[in-house]
């Protein structure tokens, strides 16, 4: 497959083996890969150098919750040279469906942490229950603060040693002119100036910007180990190591009384706000917690092994195969007619090698079929590389967000959506763009891509589609992975 590029390997020509052995991700320069770093991996750690990252991310956290109480209303400047923090975008890696280009930490971030870091936060770097600080509170307090925040926070910290981890790759590995001399800004926050020091590396380039190495002990893919939705499932478990009789008494009433009580008739964010209000009355509930987590932190290490391998296999092996289908066996790569035109023809080459050529294997991991639409939609798009047409993510105009824009040029344009059978919305999501089907002149065409496991869920997605009267409509385009199918009929 000479002059199909998708991977940091691809780009740079070293063997997948190295980077392997090396103990980094081959990443994708097309697109994030769904992982990010957890600050529990660091914490957990048997490597010191992982071990002093926390530590400075902690120490950081004491420093800012000085000044906080310094500062009760923070200048604007303070903010931005102390909160404000940009996504590490180099690294490849992330929630981004399109390129690597993330939003990064911004004002309400910067807020939230600054009013945390006066109030509930108060005894941060104090506690007496749990081994250590963790920065994961900031999302145990706040549904508002996510994964994507924490990661954005920790990766930040973890940069500097990112930039010597890739630069010792390079030089090791790559050729003088696949490399060049970058000044990176704040790398290294300084407790004595109170001000973060720029680094100057050589580091792979790659369309002017240079790219890092990420180590795969130090990832995880669907939330950090400590997280809120998990804290809140695991209050039960943690109510045994509560020795406070007040504190023991409430989460006991929260168990048998406020959530079996309720029970049928709560809805998820009824509980979520039950759970919430035990919480902030009661924050020392959240170091119970963490101390659960850390008394069983092997777990960590053992998730984290779990996921990224199972994003390598999906992302990389299986994806690999896919392109090299793709390439061999139809004419995906060759660029042809009007955007509208060039879309609908790569969709029917996928459906093809997925229907007649056993493609539909590579959607299926460990046996089960793929349930994350986000690693269907990565998947087409670090497939469709090679062509002079912008493909793009679609922002939400009006019609629905929408997975892909295909165009050339300003007049010719084409949205490209992917949706699983099994998605429970299915329904309402064709109910609100029926008109936009039925307008076959459209400037801007819409193509629509369902993926279906089971006869099960052929049915449903048929069953819709002749309510809607959209059955005969040539692009909603249903795609057959049934696993050892029979041949089936399909629509579109």
């Amino acid at each position: 497959m000479d002059g199909l590029k998708i991977y940091f390997s691809d780009f740079f020509n070293v063997d997948e083996d190295i980077i392997e052995s090396y103990g980094a991700v081959n990443i994708s320069l097309i697109n994030d890969m769904p992982l990010f770093v957890d600050p529990f991996l660091l914490f957990n750690s048997e490597k010191e150098a992982y071990q002093n990252i926390h530590n400075n991310i902690i120490a950081y956290l004491l420093f800012l919750q000085e000044q906080a109480e310094r500062y009760p209303s923070p200048p604007a400047g303070m903010l931005s040279a102390w909160y404000l923090f940009s996504e590490v975008k180099q690294t490849w890696l992330g929630f981004s469906l399109e390129g690597n280009a993330g939003r990064g930490l911004g004002k309400d971030f910067a807020i939230n942490l600054h009013r945390g870091l006066q109030s509930i936060f108060k005894d941060f770097g104090k506690e007496t229950i749990t081994k250590s600080s963790h920065l994961e509170k900031l999302c145990l307090i706040s549904p508002l603060v996510g994964r994507d925040k924490i990661s954005d926070f920790t990766t930040n910290f973890t940069k500097k040693y990112l930039l010597e981890y890739t630069a010792t790759f390079a030089a090791t590995y790559l050729e003088p002119e696949q490399c060049q001399k970058f000044v990176v800004p704040k790398v290294e926050f300084s407790f004595e100036t109170h001000t973060w020091k720029t680094g100057e590396y050589v580091l792979p380039c790659f369309n002017g910007d240079y790219v890092l190495l990420t180590p795969r002990d130090m990832l995880t893919r669907d939330d950090t180990f400590i997280n809120r939705t998990d804290m809140i499932g695991n209050l039960q478990n943690i109510a045994p190591s509560v020795e406070d009789a007040t504190l023991r008494f409430a989460l006991n009433q929260y168990l048998t009384d406020v959530l079996p009580r309720k029970k049928k008739e709560m809805s998820k964010t009824e509980k979520e706000r039950a759970a919430t209000i035990l919480i902030a009355d009661h924050p020392e509930l959240i170091d119970h917690y963490i101390k659960y987590k850390e008394d069983n932190e092997e777990q960590a290490t053992s998730i984290s092994k779990q996921v990224v391998q199972e994003v390598k296999q999906l992302f990389n092996c299986q994806l690999q195969e896919l392109a090299k289908l793709l390439y061999t066996k139809t004419e995906f790569y060759a660029s042809t007619g009007d955007s509208h035109d060039e879309a609908y023809r790569r969709v029917m080459f996928l459906k093809s090698v997925i229907e007649d050529m056993d493609g539909y294997r590579i959607f299926y991991l460990n046996g089960k079929p793929i349930r994350r639409e986000n690693d269907l939609q990565i998947m087409y798009r670090l497939v469709w590389y090679a062509t002079e047409y912008d493909v793009n993510r679609e922002v939400n105009n009006g019609r629905g967000p929408v997975d892909f824009k295909v165009s050339k040029g300003s007049k010719d344009s084409t949205l490209v959506e992917f949706k699983l059978a099994s998605n429970t919305k299915l329904r309402k999501n064709l109910e609100n763009q029926v008109e936009i089907y039925k307008k076959a002149n459209c400037t801007n065409r819409a193509i629509k891509v369902i993926l279906y496991f089971t006869e099960e869920e052929y049915a449903k997605v048929t069953g819709i589609l002749n309510d809607l009267k959209l059955h005969e409509c040539d692009d909603i385009v249903l795609i057959n992975a049934i696993d050892n199918k029979p041949s089936a009929s399909t629509v579109g």
